[in-house]
């Protein structure tokens, strides 16, 4: 697969179509297709309906002819097409019609939040940039995850160390949820960033160098967990059950702040356990 930075009429023109291939005419009141039809989900005329628009101006948005939909329109297309929060910021994002900041990558965490990571201690927790590199983190993250100080930085990621490193690829149970969810991230943080090259390489180097992200990155989703569990099993301790919050400070919005806290008694005490070595 080769990815590029974000050529925006492309990208709509994708996603327009993957997501009016998902609609079931059914859930619209409309009637029942001929076996013959090879297209899946709703119609183009049946989509410029719903969203009040002419049938040649979806055509033209899924040919990628260079339409500049207004904000009305984006918001007729994102309600027609039924997306959800996280999907309908992706349109605006592509659309350029929500306001954004300049491609800006921190490479280092600002000390107010290295401090807020340190004394989140003894919940385990850490600071990613847009490109999920891991800026902070404290002893509990760790050693929960992986010793961080001794990665070269470029490896201090957290979608690689969940892709390439033998034991962090061994850790999650549901492995391709989390890979799932952390394609998620990355595609809203590139629709968000379309010039930053640094961020297109690093999505080529890692369709290139996984099967499974590969697969996942070509379904387009763009559903942003910033809440969630995940279990793992850990080869000191045991299975640990984590829920886990992801915050954005206000000063610092392009970086977000995770947070692990046990699920769980048993979770609980593995985490103890784990600290206490």
């Amino acid at each position: 697969m080769t990815i590029s930075t974000v050529d925006r009429n492309q990208e709509l023109a994708a996603f327009l179509r993957t997501r009016r291939e998902r609609l079931d005419p059914r859930d619209f009141g409309l009637p029942a297709r001929r076996r013959s039809r090879r297209t899946p989900g709703l119609r183009r005329e049946e989509v410029a309906e719903l969203a009040g628009v002419s049938v040649d101006y979806v055509v033209r948005l899924e040919q990628a002819r260079g339409l500049r939909p207004s904000a009305d329109v984006v918001e007729a297309l994102a309600r027609a097409l039924r997306l959800a929060p996280d999907e309908r910021a992706y349109l605006f994002d592509l659309t350029v019609r929500r306001p954004r900041d300049a491609d800006r990558l921190a490479t280092a965490a600002a000390q107010p939040l290295a401090r807020l990571v340190a004394d989140l201690s003894p919940l385990p927790a850490m600071l990613l940039n847009h490109h999920y590199d891991i800026l902070a983190w404290n002893g509990e993250m760790a050693g929960l995850l992986v010793d961080f100080d001794t990665l070269p930085r470029a490896q201090r990621n957290s979608m690689w160390l969940c892709l390439m490193h033998p034991r962090v690829r061994e850790l999650y149970l549901d492995r391709e949820r989390v890979v799932r969810e952390g394609i998620a991230h990355l595609r809203a943080a590139w629709a968000a960033h379309p010039d930053d090259r640094a961020l297109t390489g690093l999505i080529a180097q890692f369709s290139a160098g996984d099967e499974d992200f590969a697969r996942l990155w070509a379904e387009q989703d763009v559903k942003v967990s910033g809440r969630g569990r995940k279990v793992m099993r850990h080869p000191e301790v045991g299975v640990i059950t984590v829920q886990f919050e992801t915050l954005k400070p206000l000063q610092d919005p392009d970086q977000l702040l995770v947070i692990y806290r046990a699920a769980d008694e048993e979770s609980q005490s593995a985490l103890d356990r784990l600290r206490a070595r």
